[in-house]
């Protein structure tokens, strides 16, 4: 059998599968079971998640062929693989949201999460496509990506977090802030030194993405540039806000009409 895994094939369909059948299952054990199980469940996968990112991150380290995939970019450099990416770092924003009920950090995990990890798997950088899937750094990428996916989207499926159009603002503020965090992040390994081409949340340069390049050229600011990104994520949560809204008044109106009916 061929495993080639690429974008939209047999191979990545059926890993996709996998991972939203775990997803489905999982919501519907957990139904009727306490906040604190559901919690636990959601935060043990995280920290499994995590503990696999740092095996797939050092197989990485020794996989020969991805150094020279990546030469240009000075090749295997653990600073540049740290989980700091708009992805990766839901697994380790998920567990904090929930075990301190912060709503903004659930709405960053759960719309930011989801989005940045669909894009990953569909537009994989080099070393991670049209490869086995059974190659180490492979189930990595895959696994890890998979994985913080359905996370993010259990918040909502575990019934740890509803949507609603009062969370737009304080969720905008939190991606802000974490944004202008992981931007000091950045700075601070490029002046000391430690990892010249850090470039976490893309906030201090485009590496060629199309949409970021145009917003350099209205404001040609490292972090500054990232900021009408803004303006689309408040349509996109806005869009998933209402249909949750929709989605709650179908079901009361449903409870009501069942009331009604007795």
């Amino acid at each position: 059998m061929d495993w080639t895994l690429r974008p939209f094939n047999a191979v990545f369909f059926g890993t996709a599968a996998v991972f939203l059948i775990l997803l489905v299952v999982s919501s519907l054990l957990l139904r009727g079971k306490s906040e604190k199980t559901r919690k636990t469940v959601l935060v043990a996968a995280c920290i499994v998640t995590f503990v696999g990112f740092f095996v797939y991150k050092y197989a990485l380290s020794l996989d020969a062929e991805y150094d020279r995939l990546v030469a240009d970019m000075d090749g295997f450099n653990w600073w540049g693989e740290l989980p700091l990416h708009l992805c990766n770092v839901n697994m380790i924003l998920i567990p904090i949201a929930v075990l301190t009920d912060c709503k903004p950090l659930k709405g960053f995990c759960f719309f930011v999460g989801p989005m940045c990890a669909a894009m990953a798997l569909t537009m994989p950088t080099a070393g991670f496509d049209r490869y086995s899937i059974l190659l180490p750094r492979m189930l990595g990428y895959y696994g890890t990506h998979f994985m913080v996916f359905v996370e993010a989207i259990a918040l909502v499926t575990y019934g740890l977090f509803s949507p609603r159009f009062r969370d737009l603002p304080p969720t905008l503020a939190a991606i802000f802030l974490i944004t202008f965090a992981v931007f000091l992040i950045d700075f601070a390994m490029r002046q000391t030194g430690l990892y010249a081409r850090a470039n976490y949340f893309f906030a201090m340069e485009t590496e060629g993405n199309p949409l970021l390049g145009i917003f350099h050229r209205w404001i040609p600011y490292p972090f500054l540039y990232l900021l009408p990104c803004l303006a689309i994520l408040a349509a996109y949560m806005g869009v998933l806000m209402g249909a949750f809204a929709l989605g709650r008044r179908i079901r009361d109106h449903a409870r009501e009409k069942k009331k009604a009916g007795r």
